[in-house]
């Protein structure tokens, strides 16, 4: 499986509830977001990257290939996808945002283990699903392509249309916890 997955840290939004600032970059007990996604990450897969649209020299750091959205205008995290399942040597990608620090250590293999022959799946938690964190199969880039040139960025609804479905994750909430916000920064530091 390991062999057969890329992971993939998105990090290109504008992070809006964070005033603007570069979320991935926040720190969190003094260490970068995104290296701590990176850490739980990256024994999971094959290799990662790391989708940025700023700051790309700061994340270069980390020793990942970074990339940006192929598309303009922040299309929002589905352009992120698109780019990376672009630019991926593997047969699938599992995803993450930059802003879920306390992913499962079997998170990868669990989406695998689950997807049958969907080409798609997704983290649901026990209260409310997660498409960030998610598998998608290198084949879907044709129709998200399609889809985002049609204007569409909604990304459950491409999910759905492309057939694939929920993994359910029994964790407690936490775990699949994203840090929006100072405050839920700063909760997370506690944590």
């Amino acid at each position: 499986m390991k062999a057969n997955v890329t992971g993939v840290i998105l990090s290109g939004g504008r992070s809006s509830r964070m005033g603007g600032q570069d979320k991935g970059l926040m720190l969190l007990n003094g260490e970068p977001l995104y290296q701590h996604v990176l850490k739980r990450l990256q024994p999971q897969v094959s290799t990662v990257i790391i989708s940025a649209n700023r700051h790309q020299d700061r994340y270069q750091r980390s020793g990942c290939q970074v990339i940006g959205d192929s598309l303009d205008d922040y299309p929002g995290p589905l352009a992120g996808m698109l780019a990376a399942l672009q630019n991926i040597e593997t047969e699938w990608a599992a995803f993450t945002a930059c802003d879920t620090p306390f992913i499962p250590a079997n998170y990868v293999a669990r989406l695998w283990q689950a997807k049958a022959e969907a080409p798609i799946v997704w983290v649901k938690s026990t209260q409310r699903d997660h498409p960030m964190l998610s598998l998608i199969n290198r084949r879907c880039v044709d129709e998200l392509l399609h889809f985002l040139q049609q204007g569409e960025r909604k990304v459950m609804h491409f999910m759905r249309q492309q057939g694939g479905h929920i993994v359910e994750f029994t964790e407690e909430e936490l775990v699949f916890m994203n840090v929006n916000t100072a405050e839920e920064l700063r909760m997370a530091g506690e944590l």
